[in-house]
């Protein structure tokens, strides 16, 4: 799991330092797990210039859903294998990842970004992680605010936050760093000035 958290630490350094404050090792590795994944996906248009290329290796992701899911790991993929059993493990619903994949391949020809896709869903399964089912809907503003920041609509996501903050009342404190990045709503801020960020708002209990 050391290869994955720095391969999250380097891709994701929002959502890495927030896995920092989750106190239970496995708890932060199937964090960490599921952020792998995302920072695969992530990697993708980074690798490849042409929009068909790009679409052809997010297909391979999507296919190797159905191993993910069927508890068939791809041997010697350690983000796959992880993931193969951080699903079983946490019962984890499928449709947010097939969601996610689809999504990138959207953005790979050009169309809006799914904040629902990129965001939501992600952020809704980081928390079943740490808390179990029946959070989604509580979770659900709190992963737009996010999104919003993330793509320079952060008016909005300020006009978010009061709405998402009282939903998350009601989140296990526990769960709190599976929704803590939405609190950092500036992606280019100096990691010190969010670390300190994730410290309040981890304290508070808001974002």
């Amino acid at each position: 799991m050391t290869d994955l958290d720095a391969q999250v630490r380097e891709a994701d350094i929002d959502r890495w330092l927030s896995s920092r404050f989750v106190a239970d090792p496995q708890a932060r590795a199937d964090l960490i797990a599921l952020y792998a994944f995302e920072a695969e996906l992530m990697a993708i248009p980074t690798r490849v210039t042409q929009p068909l290329l790009a679409e052809m290796r997010f297909t391979w992701w999507a296919e190797q859903m159905d191993g993910v899911f069927s508890g068939v790991a791809r041997k010697g993929h350690p983000v796959l294998e992880a993931l193969t059993d951080l699903a079983a493990r946490h019962s984890l619903p499928r449709a947010p990842f097939d969601a996610l994949i689809e999504a990138h391949i959207g953005r790979v020809h050009s169309q809006p970004h799914d904040l629902d896709a990129f965001y939501v869903g992600p952020m809704q399964t980081a928390v079943r992680i740490l808390a179990g089912e029946g959070h989604d809907a509580v979770a659900a503003d709190a992963a737009r605010v996010r999104g919003l920041s993330q793509t320079g609509r952060r008016d909005e996501a300020r006009a978010l936050r009061r709405a998402a903050n009282a939903a998350l009342k009601s989140l296990p404190i526990h769960a709190f760093p599976a929704v803590a990045p939405a609190a950092l709503t500036s992606p280019d801020a100096p990691e010190f000035v969010k670390r300190l960020t994730l410290v309040l708002a981890t304290a508070r209990g808001r974002i």
